[in-house]
């Protein structure tokens, strides 16, 4: 019996996930570094956003311009970046979804980069995140287990 799921190429799901969102990928990653590094002083300025995501200054604004429409942050002509409640409550969770895949591949010992955490980031949904958070609290809470699948892992690369 076939199944009754529709099969896309990756860029279709890609297409069909850009489809239910108003935010794109792009700006959770401005949305992310402007919590990360916001949090200490309450704000960030454009110039230093732009240092931190490797990006132009003018880039900076456009993007910090649709952030402010879709009510995500305050900004003002010149002036520094701040996050609104809804801006703060998604950074919040843009940032702690970085750290959960970041977690779970170190508990995994894969060698990974910053890159491999970011692309995976965008494209996880919310189910398999959460299934990863409670497998790195499983981990935390038994590291016995933890330790005897990295041996377990070892063993098969060997072979």
């Amino acid at each position: 019996m076939e199944s009754e799921e529709k099969f896309y190429t990756v860029r279709g799901y890609q297409l069909l996930k850009d489809n239910k969102e108003i935010i794109t990928s792009g700006m959770e990653d401005y949305l992310e570094m402007i919590y990360r590094h916001g949090a200490k002083e309450g704000y960030i300025r454009i110039n230093i956003l732009a240092k931190l995501l490797n990006v132009k200054p003018s880039s900076v604004t456009k993007m910090v311009q649709k952030l402010s429409l879709l009510d995500m942050v305050d900004y003002k002509k010149y002036g520094v970046v701040i996050l609104t409640e809804k801006g703060k409550e998604l950074g919040a969770f843009l940032l702690n979804r970085h750290n959960i895949i970041e977690t779970f591949l170190n508990n995994m010992q894969v060698d990974s980069s910053l890159q491999d955490v970011e692309l995976i980031e965008h494209d996880i949904n919310k189910n398999i995140l959460e299934s990863l958070n409670l497998l790195n609290e499983f981990f935390k809470e038994f590291p016995r287990i933890k330790d005897e699948f990295c041996i377990f892992k070892e063993k098969y690369k060997k072979v």
